[in-house]
Parts: C-alpha cells; sequence; structure tokens
C-alpha cells in the first residue's frame, strides 16, 4: 500500500494502475476524436463552400446560393439526424473557421490546442479587422498553448479587442444603453428575473448575495430546520434586498442588535493597467474570473477603491516583481492576491478573492507563512490537495507542480496580466489590482 492510502477515497496501489489506465485510454480516444472532429469540419466547410460554386453565375436577387445551402444541409441533416437549420449554422462556422482561422485549425489537429480553445478564438475573434487577424492568432494560439479555455478567455477577448478599429470602452457605452429587466415565465409557478447590465455590476450582486447566504448559512444552529441550499437562500436575499431594501430575517442578529447581514459589500477582483488609469488607454481591463470591462469603469472603481495597491511587473511576461507595502499592513497576501489573481489549482479561474491562501507545505508539518510556501486555492481544490491524492510543491517564481495520484505532472505557471502579451504594451510599467 502506498504511504496514503488511509485518505478517504484513495484506494489502493491496484487502483491507482486502473485509473493510470483510464486516463491513458481517455487521452488516446480524444486523439482519436480530435481527428474526426477536424475531419468533419473541413468536410462540412467544403459542403459550404460547394453551396458558393453552384450559385456562382446567378442572376443579382436569385437566392441560387441559399437554397443551395439549404439543400445541402437537408442532405447531410438527414446523416446527422439534426435539423438542416443546425447543419447549416455548422457549416458556417466551419468555413468560417477554415478560410479565416487556419492556423487555429492546424493548432487544433496537431493537439496544440483543444475544441474549447477554437471556440474561444473564434467567438472573441469576431471584431478583429481581416488584415490583422493573422497575428490575432499567433499571439491566441500561443496563450492557449499554456491554459485552459476558461482560463485564457478573457485574456483573448482582452486581445481581440486591443486589435479593433473601434475601443471596447465605446463599444461599450453604447451596449450599456440595452441594460434592462425582464421576466421570463417559468412552469409550476415559478419565472426568472434577468437583469442586463454591466458585467462588474452582475459580478458584485453574485459575490454579495454570496457572502450572505455564506452568513445565513454558518449562523445556522444544529437543530436548526432550514436545509435550504445555497442557491436557495442567494435567491431569497436577492428578493428580500428587492422588495424590502434588507433581508427579512438576518440570523446573525441577537437580540434587539441588528446583524451583519445586511453590512455585507461586494468584492470584485480588477487588474488596472496603469495606462488606463492615466486615461491614456481605453482598452478592456480584466475583471478576474469574469469577461473584460470596459476603461471607463475601471477608472471610476479605481476612483473610489478605499482598499488598493500598484504592482511592478516584468514589461513582457508580466510576472509580479513587486508591491506597494506601505499601506497595508498584510503585504504578503496583497503581493500574492497580485500574482495569483485566481485559485492555482490547473484550469481554475475562481479569483483570489474568494479564495483560500494555502501553506505549500502545510504549517502543522513545519511550512513556513513565506511566500515560497503560500498559494491561492479554492475551497474545492484546497480540500482536494488535503484528503486526496493530489500533490504540490513550489518551483519557484510563483510556479505550482501539481502531482496527480497516478504520477502524472502538471505544471502551472504564475498567471501573468492579460496585457503582457502585447508588444505594442511592452513598454507599460505593469498593472494595479483593485
Amino acid at each position: 500500500m502506498n504511504e496514503w492510502s488511509d485518505l478517504p477515497g484513495a484506494g489502493s496501489d491496484a487502483d491507482i494502475a486502473v485509473l493510470a489506465e483510464i486516463v491513458a485510454g481517455v487521452e488516446s480516444v480524444e486523439t482519436q476524436l480530435t481527428a474526426a472532429q477536424v475531419a468533419q469540419v473541413r468536410l462540412l466547410a467544403r459542403a459550404g463552400q460547394l453551396a458558393v460554386s453552384q450559385a456562382a453565375g446567378a442572376p443579382e436577387g436569385v437566392r441560387v446560393h441559399d437554397m443551395a445551402l439549404r439543400s445541402i444541409a437537408a442532405e447531410l441533416g438527414g446523416v446527422l439526424r439534426v435539423t438542416d437549420r443546425t447543419v447549416q449554422a455548422r457549416i458556417d462556422e466551419a468555413r468560417d473557421l477554415v478560410e479565416n482561422y487556419p492556423a487555429t485549425l492546424v493548432a487544433w489537429e496537431a493537439g496544440r490546442i483543444t475544441r474549447g480553445h477554437v471556440r474561444v478564438i473564434q467567438d472573441a475573434g469576431c471584431p478583429v479587422p481581416a488584415d490583422r487577424r493573422a497575428e490575432y492568432e499567433t499571439l491566441a494560439i500561443a496563450r492557449c498553448e499554456g491554459d485552459t479555455p476558461n482560463r485564457v478567455r478573457a485574456g483573448i477577448e482582452i486581445l481581440a479587442e486591443r486589435l479593433t478599429e473601434r475601443s471596447f470602452t465605446e463599444r461599450h457605452r453604447d451596449a450599456a444603453t440595452g441594460r434592462r429587466v425582464r421576466v421570463v415565465p417559468g412552469g409550476v409557478g415559478m419565472s426568472e428575473v434577468i437583469a442586463t447590465v454591466p458585467t462588474v455590476i452582475a459580478d458584485g450582486i453574485l459575490d454579495r448575495l454570496t457572502q450572505q447566504a455564506h452568513a445565513v448559512i454558518d449562523a445556522r444552529d444544529p437543530g436548526e430546520t432550514d436545509h435550504r441550499r445555497m442557491d436557495e437562500v442567494r435567491a431569497d436575499v436577492f428578493t428580500d434586498l428587492l422588495l424590502a431594501g434588507t433581508p427579512a430575517l438576518d440570523p446573525t442578529a441577537t437580540g434587539d442588535t441588528p446583524g451583519t447581514l445586511g453590512a455585507i459589500r461586494a468584492h470584485v477582483q480588477v487588474i488596472v493597467p496603469a495606462l488606463t488609469l492615466l486615461g491614456s488607454d481605453d482598452g478592456p481591463v480584466d475583471l478576474i474570473g469574469r469577461s473584460p470591462i470596459d476603461a471607463d469603469t475601471a477608472r471610476v472603481l479605481a476612483d473610489a477603491a478605499h482598499d488598493w495597491a500598484r504592482v511592478l511587473t516584468e514589461p513582457v511576461e508580466g510576472v509580479v516583481l513587486a508591491v506597494d507595502r506601505y499601506r497595508t499592513p498584510w503585504p504578503q497576501r496583497r503581493f500574492l492576491r497580485a500574482r495569483d489573481q485566481h485559485c492555482r489549482f490547473p484550469g481554475c479561474r475562481r479569483a483570489a478573492v474568494r479564495c483560500e491562501i494555502d501553506h505549500t507545505i502545510d504549517a502543522a508539518k513545519g511550512g513556513p507563512t513565506a511566500l515560497w510556501n503560500l498559494a491561492h486555492l479554492c475551497q474545492r481544490h484546497h480540500s482536494m490537495k488535503q484528503f486526496t491524492l493530489w500533490r504540490v510543491r513550489q518551483l519557484g517564481g510563483g510556479v505550482l507542480e501539481w502531482t496527480s495520484p497516478t504520477g502524472r505532472i502538471y505544471r502551472e505557471d504564475a498567471p501573468a496580466p492579460p496585457i503582457a502579451f502585447m508588444p505594442a504594451l511592452a513598454h507599460d510599467s505593469g498593472p494595479a489590482p483593485f
């Protein structure tokens, strides 16, 4: 038996061997699936190009191309057992990938990136002008090779926005005029309340509701009959705040003393480049864990923030070098938040402000509270490190090396600010997180 066999669900050495076999099998099947998916994309693109050739020479105003495409899509739909509308959409997507993102397709075919990365590059690349698309692809693929799709999405979106002709902030001002609230009726007496608001507002709303829901759940007595789940509590608090202005029931209150539930305020984590603060750059700004926000909102947040730090980064790679310490009694926490940005388990993008600081070498085993032994982990992955066979060590410079139960190694580099891979901004002194 191995030394960790007493951990819950750890299993025997034989179990680990079976898991290793399963992982290798999944990896092999994934390679085959990628080859099949790429082949299908090329065929669907050919189908779209066939419709174009069939319509060549048709009189203007005659919908020959549309009819040809419909007919071809209907034929393929019969084989794929989906509607012709669905096939037509997939043909359009395939043509876009083959014709406009050839380097992305090659990288996917070679296994350097995944289908998820391809979707991110295509979705984010829509506003990029045709004459700058090759530049966009090169930078986007390089970023995707080192991380998961959900981690790179914000950075790729920011990259694309910085290559557009009209700034993100200008387009956000127009989009903000479409903010609204609507109700979508559901079944069994339920409905959905949907608010279209700026991303940073949405993130703040969810953060405050989550904090308040945690406070409600943590205040429960052992014999409490309230068994609502987190989502239920969040929904109830949301309703109370809108209808009454304050939570109707505050379990943190005692006697005549008001509770702390209403005093909870939202926290968001934003990285703002120095040039944006100075008003010299109107490009998008990274809201950690979410999609980018506009420069105007970032400057408003910076002006109103009571808790912020200036971060000095290496100008090309974006590695955090130093953080102003005179503003804070907790320099380590501030430095780690700037360095890590999010949970440091591979693929997780939960913002550092919603994570726990973990001692890589447990404090109980003599691990010091030093920068080289600390990193942010969300509750899920903190627990997994503690109670499963996953192990981690720090290699220096904020680089974490994770080893899975089967012995596979995953290197988790310290995240670089999304702006760091933009050559035109290499002179920037670095971002300041708030």
